[in-house]
């Protein structure tokens, strides 16, 4: 029998990111057409047919670098957005998210969950037939 190989896993070094093939920095030199054809289909045709004005006043008040405060869950993530915070609201809070370069292409709601976890309480007086009896000492 031979002995099995052992392979040593090296670590994987810390590549740059990259988004199909462009680094960073290409990504923020194009202007929204080249961006838009690099992009999956719905966002590409969101883009296509052009930004809302609510759209164009957060690409506007980017340019400030402040925490950009937003009901516009439907915003696709551009390259100069990253590095940002934007507190997105879920319908009840602002949620704080800060903007990667892995998010490129998704939406501002993808990262502000609207729906939580129930945990129910326990069953009250009355809630059930076996609760009508209730021992008074």
């Amino acid at each position: 029998m031979m002995a099995k190989d052992k392979r040593v896993r090296t670590p994987r070094s810390k590549e740059e990111f990259k988004y199909r093939g462009y680094v960073v920095d290409e990504l923020k030199k194009m202007d929204l057409e080249q961006i838009a054809k690099l992009l999956p289909a719905r966002q590409r045709r969101k883009l296509q047919r052009g930004l809302s004005e609510n759209q164009k006043k957060i690409l506007q008040r980017i340019q400030s670098g402040k925490v950009v405060r937003t009901h516009l869950r439907d915003m696709i993530i551009l390259p100069e957005m990253i590095g940002l915070t934007f507190e997105i609201h879920d319908g009840k809070n602002f949620n704080r998210v800060e903007i990667l370069p892995e998010m490129i292409g998704h939406y501002l709601g993808e990262f502000a969950l609207t729906r939580r976890k129930v945990s129910h309480g326990s069953a009250g007086i009355g809630a059930t037939r076996s609760s009508r009896y209730v021992p008074l000492k």
